[in-house]
């Protein structure tokens, strides 16, 4: 079946040549000679139409990742299938991280561009069914989270404590983490689970919509008003009003929103008289709220307000146990809306999935599985299904550790264990020791520890980044992060040597 291809490239010679493939495949092509009017395209007449984003990622003026972060901050959620000619795993990794679909590398052979664009159609094919579940609403309790990690133990706790009760909640986290599924929860076990749950992406309302949307107008009140409309506050009325992005509100609207906090009313705009309110109020944010204060741009006393019942939410990176029965969930529930026959997934797939830092956490998570499953043939979930993060957990090779032979720890009952001499008598002058304990004779902090043994890596391999991630058994990404938190320059640990 035919489809549009919207090519986004500055170079006239690869929009023809990408043209002519894509009419070779059977589907329609469209024409961007950069990153703007390929924007102007996908929000212009025709641009619903458009099923799949072949961009570049190297132009002049709005480069292709300015592109993809606009498309995702739009909600435009078109599969995007970046080329560049540089194929290095941080280019590939940026674009994966703003919401790519797959990448090739130029010249990319017609096969391999035919490929992307084929799966790119077929999970674009499934994707209203996915979106029309996003917006269900349902009622959620503690028991629908899913986790056994000990890093939600304090989170799930605060949730059934913040249930009990009608004060202020304000959750924190990256995004992607699940705050508002926490939202949902709080309410769901709640006194007030069968009123409405409002949500508000403050975030993604334009500045001068703010007002009117959260309060309400008057009909003729401002050029546009053709009607009334009662604003999310009269609408949660009773209910729980989520207010997502809560950083994001302008100065001159928080104002209005402490009025309501406080007084429980609103002032709709154009009107004559305040509305009396009934709403439990939960806010979220993934910024730094405190700093947000420092620097003058959110309100101390709303701070204040809101934040009286703050829940953190730990990014998926640090709770890893959570990543095995999270993807069952998500497989099961994607076999029911799409007919997908994927039951399980493979260790192979799993380990290297638990191995990835997933920056957009649960969000992206399911998403990956979306696609995976969509794509895959089999009943089992593979490596080769996801492709994206196999590059970006390049070099991680999952092997069992080596059996080494050790001095027996002698455990005595009700005494401190007798710990071989040898681990004290560690000396810089052992080739590869690292010390276990300070001059006081203290168990060394882990990140001492750890920084030393990446510097020791860098050396051994004579700066082989690729080869220290690989040994060190971690992706690349997260060692050139670690790399920036330690300051560790690699090319003044290896002189003249070649980093790469």
């Amino acid at each position: 079946m035919a489809s549009t291809v919207l090519i986004i490239d500055d170079d006239p010679v690869q929009r023809r040549l990408l043209e002519a493939a894509v009419t070779k495949f059977g589907h329609t092509a469209r024409l961007a000679d950069g990153g703007e009017a390929g924007l102007k395209a996908l929000d212009g007449a025709g641009g619903g139409n458009v099923a799949v984003v072949i961009l570049d990622l190297v132009m002049p003026g709005m480069d292709g990742l300015a592109v993809l972060q606009t498309m995702r901050e739009r909600g435009i959620e078109v599969p995007v299938i970046v080329q560049t000619a540089q194929g290095g795993i941080e280019t590939v990794v940026s674009a994966m991280r703003q919401g790519a679909f797959d990448f090739v590398v130029k010249p990319a052979s017609p096969d391999r561009l035919n490929k992307a664009i084929s799966d790119a159609l077929k999970v674009e094919a499934y994707g209203g069914v996915k979106r029309e579940d996003k917006r269900a609403s349902t009622t959620l309790t503690i028991k629908d989270l899913i986790t056994e990690s000990p890093a939600m133990e304090r989170v799930v706790s605060l949730a059934r404590k913040a249930a009990g009760s009608n004060i202020p909640v304000l959750i924190e986290g990256e995004s992607g983490v699940g705050k508002e599924m926490i939202a949902r929860v709080i309410q769901g076990a709640s006194e007030r689970r069968n009123k409405p749950f409002v949500t508000v992406n403050c975030g993604a309302i334009p500045d001068n919509l703010v007002e009117s949307i959260l309060f309400g107008h008057e009909k003729g009140s401002f050029t546009g008003a053709s009607e009334k409309h009662i604003g999310k506050f009269v609408e949660a009325h009773t209910g729980t009003l989520f207010l997502d992005e809560i950083g994001d509100l302008p100065l001159d609207v928080q104002v209005k929103l402490l009025r309501a906090v406080q007084q429980g009313e609103v002032d709709p705009v154009g009107g004559r008289a305040t509305i009396k309110v009934d709403i439990r109020f939960i806010s979220a944010t993934h910024r730094d709220l405190i700093e947000q204060v420092k620097h003058g741009h959110f309100r101390e006393d709303l701070f204040y307000r809101l934040n009286v019942f703050p829940i953190m939410i730990p990014p998926l990176r640090d709770r890893r146990e959570d990543i095995p029965h999270l993807i069952r969930h998500f497989v099961s529930k994607i076999g029911r809306e799409t007919g997908s026959g994927v039951r399980t997934i493979n260790p192979q797939a799993l380990a290297m999935l638990q191995a990835y830092d997933w920056p957009g956490n649960i969000r992206q998570l399911e998403n990956a599985i979306f696609r995976a499953s969509v794509l895959c043939e089999g009943d089992a979930l593979t490596v080769d299904e996801f492709p994206q993060i196999k590059a970006q957990v390049e070099g991680v090779v999952f092997v069992s550790p080596p059996v080494r032979e050790t001095t027996n720890i002698v455990h005595t009952p009700a005494t401190t264990p007798i710990i071989p001499a040898a681990i004290f008598e560690q000396t810089d002058d052992s080739p590869g020791a690292l010390n276990a304990l300070d001059a006081q004779g203290n168990i060394r902090p882990l990140i001492e520890v750890e920084q030393e043994m990446i510097e020791f890596a860098i050396r051994y391999y004579e700066g082989q980044m690729s080869e220290v991630a690989r040994r060190l058994g971690i992706g690349r990404s997260t060692l050139y992060r670690k790399l920036k938190e330690y300051g560790i320059d690699p090319e003044a640990m290896t002189g003249d040597r070649t980093v790469g």
